[in-house]
């Protein structure tokens, strides 16, 4: 198990704040599958947080305590049910390339090379060097201060009868109207 300085674990803390937890420990505790992906994902992103569902907080110490001594990992932080572990990356790359083979495999196509095609003829037109993005971005048009469409007309009460020829509201309800306060 690691072991950090308190400046170096409140840095981590401030730099895991904004993370998700990537891993989850469920109701079947600390499996061999579950300790593969937390060393899968501490060595591609060093600082993870992991969410352990154990209501028991002793449990959830244990965990972290296995966790750090089986991976070489530090703990930085445990609040709630957030388990913060880091481990620096390694020297050494990760993913190394695979050797390409001199003879197309039976059934697919040889690479683009191979096809006798030249790298030039494979760009579009244009200078060599020259990149497809603009130099600098487009200026906008300002925004005019009045609004785009007309105001509309103000209403009048003549608009609220209809327009002629259509039989309105009985005029028994138009007094009522008006006389309510």
């Amino acid at each position: 198990m690691l072991t950090i300085t308190s400046a170096e674990r409140r840095a981590l803390r401030a730099r895991a704040h904004h993370l998700h937890p990537v891993v989850t420990i469920g109701q079947h505790g600390l499996t061999p599958s579950v300790l593969r992906e937390i060393d899968v994902n501490l060595r591609a992103h060093e600082l993870i947080k992991v969410r352990a569902f154990s209501d028991i907080r002793g449990e959830r110490d244990a965990m972290l305590g296995q966790i750090c001594a089986k991976l070489a990992a530090a703990p930085v932080q445990h609040i709630g049910k957030l388990l913060i572990l880091w481990r620096p990356a390694l020297s050494e790359p990760v993913a190394k390339e695979k050797p390409t083979r001199a003879t197309p495999v039976r059934g697919r196509r040889p690479p683009v090379a191979d096809q006798g095609r030249q790298a030039g003829a494979i760009r579009g037109p244009g200078k060599a060097g020259e990149t497809m993005a603009k130099s600098t971005p487009q200026a906008r048009r300002p925004r005019s201060p009045t609004a785009r469409a007309p105001a509309r007309p103000p209403s009048t009460g003549a608009s609220r009868r209809g327009p002629p020829g259509v039989p309105s509201a009985p005029a028994s309800r138009e007094r009522r109207r008006r006389r309510a306060p």
